[in-house]
């Protein structure tokens, strides 16, 4: 049986939660708060099928990056420095977003949409082909990452959330506005589609999170429970759903 009722538990009152992410396999809730601790619950129990080693990666103000075994929480090593497949994408609160080769261990790319204007949000493409990037100034800015034949789907939707309580849907293929999500009182801080593009989550200062369903554009569930603003949600949405 799941422990699903433990994530009720407050780790910290009045801390703020700064992430939050779903183990691929949505087994872990992770949250991380502003005094730098990192939470994990389990969702699931029972035999499950899982890849001979599962790691969580902590970023810390200290300039390193500490990688956890999940399976027994133990350290396994500590990055200083910058490892990876290929390429790291970083934004910073001076305006500069830098794009970086780790395996020749420099940087590729360095781009600059507002000078001295913090970078809040920085996010990828599923494809690869996108980097996308908001500010304080509340701009977004999109790049191209990719040239040549690739293949996509048949939409890609890019959602920008707002102090002006809406979130906007926008169509990457041409970068028009598709439709406007209007049903949150306060600033929207955080959204997340489902892997099939057809939902949307959202979370605001509302102290609610909401789930949207993409072809009308109406939100079908109001998620409340929350007594301050909701700052950041993650979505599971696999072919099994964690026992609880």
């Amino acid at each position: 049986m799941g422990i699903l009722a433990e994530l009720v538990k407050v780790p910290e009152v009045d801390t703020a939660v700064r992430s939050l992410t779903v183990m691929w396999d949505g087994s872990l809730v992770v949250a991380a708060n502003n005094h730098g601790t990192c939470y994990v619950w389990r969702l699931m129990r029972g035999t499950q099928s899982f890849a001979p080693h599962r790691y969580l990666a902590t970023a810390s103000s200290d300039h390193t990056v500490k990688i956890w075994n999940v399976d027994g929480f133990t350290l396994e090593k500590t990055l200083i420095g910058h490892q990876r497949w290929t390429e790291l994408i970083s934004g910073d609160q001076n305006g500069y977003i830098r794009v970086r080769d780790l395996t020749a261990n420099s940087c590729s790319c360095e781009l600059v949409p507002e000078v001295d204007t913090a970078v809040r949000s920085l996010t990828v493409m599923w494809d690869g082909s996108l980097v996308v990037a908001a500010n304080n100034h509340g701009t977004c800015y999109v790049w191209r990452l990719m040239r040549g034949t690739q293949i996509f789907a048949p939409h890609r939707y890019l959602a920008t959330a707002s102090s002006e309580h809406t979130v906007e849907i926008w169509n990457v293929d041409g970068f028009t506005l598709e439709k406007t999500l209007v049903g949150h009182q306060r600033w929207v801080w955080d959204s997340v589609f489902s892997v099939d593009g057809a939902y949307l989550i959202t979370a605001s200062s509302d102290t609610t999170a909401r789930l949207w369903f993409m072809q009308t554009g109406e939100d079908i569930k109001v998620y409340q429970g929350h007594h301050k603003a909701t700052t950041c949600c993650a979505l599971h949405d696999g072919a099994e759903p964690p026992a609880c």
